[in-house]
């Protein structure tokens, strides 16, 4: 009886797992929901997965976004290599994106929450460089290393590598996210493009890198 009812359970969690499967390859179609690049981009990140964001923090819908990708963030699968790139499709788009380049080399990344609601919500001028630092010194950094960050080397050449991959994967609006080099995808915004919700970004990113995932091994 024991082994009879142990059999039922794992047909049941088979039956439960194919009936997932099925349903998130009927969720996210190629050509409708995701695009499989003509081009695929080379990745920097070895034998794990990348998947990169492209996202500014001016833009309203990337903070949208940010309400479903920050928890997806905290469980990031292990070979699965996640970053952030931040464009500058406007001058004052330049500095928020030297904002993101320096919290990160802070160790402080976490306080993006902060900046979109700061420039969004509060309407906080975090372009202009003065602004932001005493916007940082106001949430516990050292605005000395702040400030030592902001006009670093390091900074400056990651803000030109951003724009070359801005370029390589040719993107002209966002947020929009990359899988592997070769997926892209892109909620729904008022501009029209894209066809899924932010709500349903992390699940279709999840299936991509699923997708990247079984691809690779072949």
């Amino acid at each position: 009886m024991v082994r009879w009812v142990k059999s039922l359970q794992w047909l049941a969690m088979g039956l439960m797992a194919a009936s997932f499967s099925a349903g998130a390859q009927e969720q996210f179609a190629e050509g409708k929901d995701f695009l499989r690049l003509k081009n695929p981009v080379a990745v920097e990140s070895g034998a794990k997965i990348e998947v990169i964001e492209f996202f500014s923090y001016g833009c309203p819908h990337c903070k949208d976004l940010e309400e479903y990708l920050g928890p997806w963030l905290k469980k990031v699968p292990a070979d699965v290599s996640f970053k952030r790139v931040p464009v500058s499709f406007q001058p004052a788009w330049t500095n928020l994106g030297k904002i993101y380049y320096t919290l990160d080399a802070l160790g402080r990344e976490d306080l993006s929450v902060k900046v979109f609601q700061a420039y969004h919500s509060a309407n906080v001028r975090l372009s202009e460089e003065k602004t932001f630092f005493d916007w940082a010194a106001g949430n516990g950094l050292d605005a000395t290393k702040v400030k030592e960050m902001w006009a670093s080397f390091a900074v400056n050449s990651k803000m030109n590598r951003a724009k070359t991959l801005a370029s390589n994967y040719s993107v002209d609006s966002v947020p929009v996210i990359f899988v592997d080099g070769k997926f892209k995808v892109q909620a729904t915004t008022a501009g029209g493009q894209g066809t899924i919700a932010h709500k349903n970004i992390p699940a279709a990113i999840e299936f991509l890198v699923a997708k990247a995932r079984s691809e690779r091994k072949k």
